[in-house]
């Protein structure tokens, strides 16, 4: 692939950035404060074609490539990975019903997601299963032409105020293999039996929403079987191979933001009669920086283009994935350091993007469960 990017691709790059330092940057500290969802902010991303920029223009959304969310996030996550979290998310779960869905679930379920209407969320994590998905123990059982869904789910995204969430459930526990155990059903949120519980004091990412969520008996229709019964591993593991993507580009665009405070506050900085920049080893270590930098962002970019070009390389995705969470956790680290005793209190936004960076070594697959797909291919 030539990683030189299009006029269209820049113009998406540009528009993403002016609205994070717009939008964005005004009420960063205050939504991470309070650990308030942005709705308003979400609503206004929703309104430039951010929200779902996957979902195919015939549902209402932009039907942008996941090299163009991937670059579309990484120019918000340079302000604030919190509030880019929540608009990206707002239509999480929904790639399933793209790839996977009817005519009628794609009718229904995708246009208010990319007009800002609805959240959507994917309920696939539970408390006794989270990189072993395939022991995910919520059941779902056939009454009818219902599921009837009894469980929980732990770290939901969106789980409090989504208005559907893809539930990964146990619908065929004796199929021989584990693999071919668990169906994806599409659950509203409003129905009856739904219970969603908000966590809070979390480390980071406190814009947003995070929760646990209780199912117990909940009818929904036999309709609501998102592809085949028994696929649903096979299916989200394809869910996933796009939106490590995504993750990885939150990486890039967080390492980045972090880079030029570094820069900025380093050259404002004076230490010993002259510019804390002037400093070589302090020279080295952002070269450093830089250069990690540059080599997550070209492996983000080309696994997302591999994606859209049809050919998602779990291996590839992993390595994205796992050196730009490694490289954000690091630079953040390195950062904060260059700011000294100002980098620990929230006037400076350094702190709040090192809390944010930790995340990325742990959702959508911990950096050792990336590293085991990776080891994988080498054996």
């Amino acid at each position: 692939m030539d990683f030189d990017l299009s006029e269209e691709h820049r113009l998406i790059q540009d528009m993403a950035y002016k609205f994070a330092v717009n939008e964005m940057a005004p009420v960063a500290k205050e939504y991470d404060r309070a650990e308030k969802y942005p709705k308003e902010v979400v609503q206004k991303a929703a309104e430039l074609g951010l929200v779902g920029p996957t979902i195919p223009e015939e549902y209402g959304g932009p039907g942008y490539g996941f090299l163009e969310q991937a670059l579309i996030v990484e120019q918000m996550a340079r302000v604030d990975l919190g509030i880019t979290q929540a608009i990206e998310s707002a239509a999480f779960g929904s790639q399933n019903i793209v790839f996977f869905g009817t005519e009628e679930q794609k009718q229904k379920y995708l246009p208010p997601l990319a007009e800002g209407k609805a959240v959507a969320a994917g309920a696939y994590t539970e408390p006794d299963a989270g990189t072993d998905v395939v022991a995910a123990r919520t059941k779902a059982l056939r009454d009818g032409d219902e599921w009837v869904i009894t469980g929980n789910k732990m770290f939901i995204t969106n789980g409090t105020i989504c208005d559907y969430m893809a539930v990964f459930c146990l619908t065929d526990p004796a199929a021989p293999s584990p693999h071919q155990r668990h169906s994806l059903i599409i659950v509203e949120a409003g129905l009856p039996g739904v219970v969603a519980t908000p966590i809070k004091g979390k480390m980071g990412l406190r814009a947003s929403d995070t929760a646990e969520v209780a199912l117990d008996n909940v009818r929904v229709p036999a309709a609501n079987l998102i592809g085949q019964q028994g696929q649903g591993f096979k299916h989200l593991m394809r869910f996933f191979d796009a939106t490590r993507t995504v993750v990885a580009a939150q990486g890039v665009g967080l390492a980045q933001g972090a880079l030029d405070m570094a820069i900025a506050y380093a050259k404002e900085r004076v230490t010993f009669g002259r510019p804390l920049i002037s400093n070589q080893a302090l020279q080295f270590k952002l070269a450093e920086m830089a250069t990690k930098i540059e080599l997550a962002r070209l492996a983000t970019y080309r696994a997302a283009w591999l994606v859209d070009q049809g050919r998602p390389d779990p291996t590839y995705n992993s390595m994205a994935k796992y050196w730009a969470g490694k490289t954000a956790v690091w630079v953040c680290d390195q950062a904060l350091q260059m700011h000294g005793g100002y980098g620990y209190i929230d006037e400076y936004d350094i702190q709040r993007f090192y809390r944010d960076a930790k995340i990325l070594e742990i959702y959508e697959g911990t950096k050792e469960a990336e590293k085991m797909v990776i080891a994988k291919r080498l054996a």
